[in-house]
């Protein structure tokens, strides 16, 4: 299977709602050192981790309840093609 990659960067925005709730867990996560959560986020400082979470959560739709809500946080994308 043949795959590509694009680099993207996201300007989001969020609520003090959903920043509690990312540093809920991230918290929690520090208790299971185990879990595959951790895979590939060695080193990072806690606030990487909670931006990271947010991140995740309005890009893979947690935080959407109704179509288009994504676009209610997405305020800009650029991207780059990588070859």
């Amino acid at each position: 299977m043949e795959t590509h990659q694009v680099k993207t960067c996201f300007t989001i925005t969020f609520t003090n709602e959903q920043y509690q709730h990312a540093v809920s867990y991230v918290e929690d996560m520090k208790k299971h050192p185990q879990r595959v959560y951790w895979r590939g986020k060695q080193g990072k400082t806690d606030d990487e981790l909670v931006m990271e979470q947010i991140a995740h959560r309005i890009l893979s739709g947690f935080y959407n309840h109704e179509p288009f809500q994504a676009a209610k946080h997405i305020v800009r994308m650029d991207a780059k093609t990588m070859l």
